[in-house]
């Protein structure tokens, strides 16, 4: 069996949600949302399973999806797309992102990785030969620091993969940070692979900057979206890639060897619901921020030292102590609240201070793991 894959351990994620189970916990590891997502939006999809063709779709997506695609980047991002040549859909961002990492680099190409990271990234860029690079992001603030990039970066570099907004830590990079990292990639001839899956689920009034938009990076750029995220679906894996002409007639033959197709009902949803008004998005982050802060000010009242989130469905708190792990295994088991160890989002330089919980759940739900926590906070 191949080893990246063979000797890869069990994850702390399915460990945690294992030990949830066991001990009916209240959990707050898993990233999805309690809501069922937008009525309308699976209104569309059940009527065009119904009613509708089910067979296989076009390799690169339904137009109508494509379409759709450039239309709300444009609208939201202001990002001129060709829905013929510059826009796939995928099962999935991360089935898009392995295409996108087979795809690109060689067996001994460099992939620089900015850690903490989406647990995919580091064997889909071993299986595929690359050679992973460090840039090591460190709490509370995330940063993209000169003296990290100047490390990682070589003449052997090939690709980057951003993570913005970043999950765990949900930070957003800015004009700043992105400007920096654009330097690098055309000084080194790099490929920028953008998660840019958080781009609307961000708070307080600060707006998604996709890298793809800054001088000198359209042709280098390869931007993955996620219809799962945008719309709290996050089981329907429908995924969007776009890229210049040049890079997605490489990418499409990479997906066309991977899943080939999606379910053409979700892709019809999808394409309705990103013609949305803006009212749904704002409608959207501001339910999602509620959640944020009713966590935020429960946990703070409690005494946990809670770090800023500025998107995504995550906050963390800083545990002041130097073993994350043990500190949620104690967690679920004794109080019956699953959480997640940020260590598990690193592979160098590991930060052990960090845990991750999930927000993007009811009221009831978070108010059952504040009581449980209460009593953990009253025993100590």
């Amino acid at each position: 069996m191949n080893p990246v894959f063979a000797d890869l351990p069990v994850t702390v994620f399915e460990t945690m949600s294992r030990l949830a189970r066991e001990h009916g916990a209240v959990n707050l590891g898993q990233g999805f949302p309690d809501d069922p997502g937008p009525d309308d939006v699976r209104e569309v999809a059940a009527k065009a399973l119904r009613d509708g063709y089910n067979q296989y779709p076009p390799m690169m997506g339904l137009a109508s999806l494509r379409s759709a695609i450039a239309a709300h980047y444009g609208r939201h991002q202001g990002l001129d797309l060709d829905p013929e040549t510059e826009v796939m859909v995928t099962s999935g961002a991360t089935e898009a992102l392995a295409g996108a990492i087979f795809a690109l680099i060689q067996p001994g190409d460099e992939v620089v990785l900015f850690e903490p990271m989406y647990d995919a990234y580091l064997p889909l860029v071993r299986r595929a030969g690359g050679i992973p690079r460090f840039v090591t992001l460190k709490p509370p603030h995330f940063r993209l620091e000169d003296e990290a990039l100047a490390a990682a970066f070589s003449d052997r570099t090939r690709l980057i993969i951003l993570n913005n907004p970043l999950n765990p830590s949900a930070t957003v990079f800015g004009e700043t940070d992105l400007s920096l990292l654009a330097e690098y990639c055309q000084r080194f001839d790099a490929l920028a692979l953008c998660d840019e899956v958080w781009e609307h689920v961000m708070f307080d009034g600060s707006r998604h900057v996709p890298l793809m938009a800054l001088p000198g990076m359209r042709e280098r750029t390869i931007k993955v979206g996620s219809a799962g995220k945008i719309f709290s679906l996050t089981g329907w894996k429908v995924g969007f890639v776009m890229a210049a002409p040049g890079l997605m007639r490489v990418l499409a033959r990479a997906h066309q060897f991977l899943t080939f197709t999606t379910p053409p009902n979700l892709q019809e949803a999808a394409a309705y619901g990103l013609g949305k008004d803006e009212a749904y998005f704002i409608g959207m982050r501001a339910g999602l921020a509620r959640s944020r802060d009713r966590l935020a000010k429960g946990l703070s009242a409690l005494g946990f030292t809670v770090l800023p989130s500025a998107a995504t469905y995550f906050l963390s708190i800083d545990i002041g102590e130097d073993d994350d792990v043990a500190f949620c295994e104690r967690l679920v088991r004794e109080n019956g609240v699953a959480a997640i160890p940020v260590s598990a989002f690193y592979e160098t330089g590991r930060v052990r201070n960090l845990v991750r919980f999930c927000f993007a759940k009811t009221d009831a739900t978070l108010d059952a793991a504040l009581d449980r926590l209460s009593r953990r906070a009253s025993a100590a």
